[in-house]
């Protein structure tokens, strides 16, 4: 793995602390993202990101996949509706016996561009209320932090999904592709759905049920597998490759990498599953953004405290 590994260990630690004293402690669970459902499928690449990368996963052979889609809420209890930026963590499993995970949301953008400002906005949420932060009580923060305008209004104007699979989700990070030759190229990676993207009005969201997106895929995967394109975004020589608080421009190009295809649900309790975004094979390197690398230690962090019943 490459990419920062400069910071401070505390501070994942005393981001799950954060977490944990705004929202509460919920025994056995993630600190984020918390309600999850598990599924398995079929990753097959497509051919176009072989002369990018040597990563094992985008040459010719299919692989076996492990998908987990969430709610980001880190409250198992919130209804769907509630907490509109839904999740989906892929785990590949490669011919070698090892594994790589994508983790995506579905908003392009994060709210914060370093580990300090992360924890700095969590100690000021005081109310998960509808699974939002209340954006009155970051109004100091916003003017310490003015880059997390962009993504904290882009969360509040986010909308319910009708289904996990008509949603397009995001990498956030910037990663790095290195092909054989050892050139490195910037990409950004987008999950876009085969049923296309489908969201509820705020009526329509409070009518269905809690769980009503569980229900959903179960009722669509009777009907046939659930299909993802995965595309990458070719990073330019002035996109930021280091900082989550901002999209890449929506022009630049797109390629499309490979498709999956998702058969079943997983029926056993899964969430000993650990997916971590700086997992990642030969032919892929991480990039210096310290919200990533961050995400590795308190991920691991919070998997540490949830598979001992904390």
């Amino acid at each position: 793995m490459e990419g920062n590994d400069n910071l401070k260990p505390a501070l994942a630690s005393e981001a799950v602390d954060a977490i944990e004293k705004v929202i509460g402690t919920y025994p056995g669970y993630r600190r984020a993202h918390a309600r999850g459902y598990v599924y398995k499928g079929v990753f097959t690449p497509n051919g176009n990101g072989e002369p990018l990368t040597a990563a094992a996963h985008l040459q010719g052979e299919a692989v076996p996949a492990v998908i987990r889609f969430s709610n980001s809420s880190p409250v198992p209890s919130h209804p769907d509706a509630h907490s509109p930026v839904k999740g989906m963590a892929v785990k590949f499993q490669l011919p070698d016996g090892t594994e790589t995970d994508l983790i995506t949301v579905t908003i392009p953008l994060f709210f914060a561009k370093t580990p300090e400002a992360f924890i700095e906005i969590a100690h000021f949420i005081k109310s998960a209320k509808d699974g939002f932060p209340n954006l009155k009580e970051l109004g100091k923060i916003l003017y310490k932090y003015p880059e997390s305008k962009a993504g904290l209004e882009m969360l509040k104007e986010m909308r319910s999904p009708a289904s996990f699979a008509t949603c397009q989700y995001y990498s956030i990070h910037a990663f790095y592709f290195i092909n054989a030759q050892g050139r490195r190229q910037a990409i950004k990676y987008e999950w876009v759905p085969d049923s296309g993207i489908s969201m509820l009005k705020k009526k329509e969201a409070a009518e269905h049920p809690a769980d009503y997106l569980k229900d959903e895929m179960e009722e669509r995967l009777k009907q046939g597998p659930v299909g993802f394109n995965l595309n990458i975004q070719i990073g330019g020589e002035n996109d930021p490759v280091d900082d989550p608080t901002i999209a890449w421009s929506e022009d630049k190009q797109v390629i499309m990498v490979g498709h999956l295809l998702i058969t079943d649900q997983v029926e056993t309790i899964a969430d000993h599953l650990l997916f971590d975004p700086t997992n990642i094979p030969q032919g892929i390197a991480c990039s210096n953004d310290p919200i990533l690398h961050f995400r590795h230690r308190a991920y691991a962090v919070s998997y540490e405290r949830r598979t001992h019943g904390q």
